[in-house]
């Protein structure tokens, strides 16, 4: 009996490591994914990380109660759209998620408010509207998206030296 009231605490102990080990282990992976298409679809890493982080908090297979999946939370026709063929596969989702965000970033010439609007809210939304889109949880998470992004930049929201205007590259 003494034998088992030392050994259970043990083993959920090592369970609980394994655990935070295979946590770190994901998002080691996920770190990596980020940083190496970001790199060569030439979008801020800052940026990418800025959205992984809101969007799923980091969690590879995260589902949204739309029906986002992943990482960078791809719908179905997003994912379908970029040849996303499992959204819970941290290389395709990032992949995909970091292609779709070049195309926005050309598509509305780098203001990265905008790119995040339409990450968000679609494109064709964005497209229509532009900064006159008063949504007020797409505000939200332009806002959520900007601070964080001026964060992983090494800046501080609110001060002169932070970028105010378009928050590009």
């Amino acid at each position: 009996m003494k034998l088992l009231l030392i050994l259970v605490p043990m083993l959920c102990g090592i369970a609980i490591c394994g655990a935070q080990s295979s946590n770190r282990t994901a998002r080691i992976e996920a770190e990596y994914y980020v940083a190496a298409y970001a790199e060569h679809y030439g979008v801020p890493g800052a940026l990418v990380r800025a959205i992984v982080q809101q969007e799923s908090n980091w969690q590879a297979c995260s589902v949204s109660s739309k029906g986002a999946v992943g990482l960078m939370q791809l719908t179905p026709v997003t994912a379908q759209r970029l040849g996303v063929s499992d959204r819970c596969n941290p290389a395709q989702n990032v992949s995909g998620g970091v292609r779709y965000l070049a195309w926005l970033m050309s598509r509305f010439h780098n203001d990265l408010r905008l790119v995040a609007a339409a990450y968000y809210a679609g494109e064709d939304r964005i497209v229509k509207k532009g900064l006159s889109y008063r949504n007020p949880d797409v505000v939200a998470y332009v806002s959520r998206i900007r601070t964080a992004y001026l964060r992983e930049m090494g800046m501080e929201p609110g001060r002169s030296k932070a970028p105010e205007k378009r928050d590009v590259k």
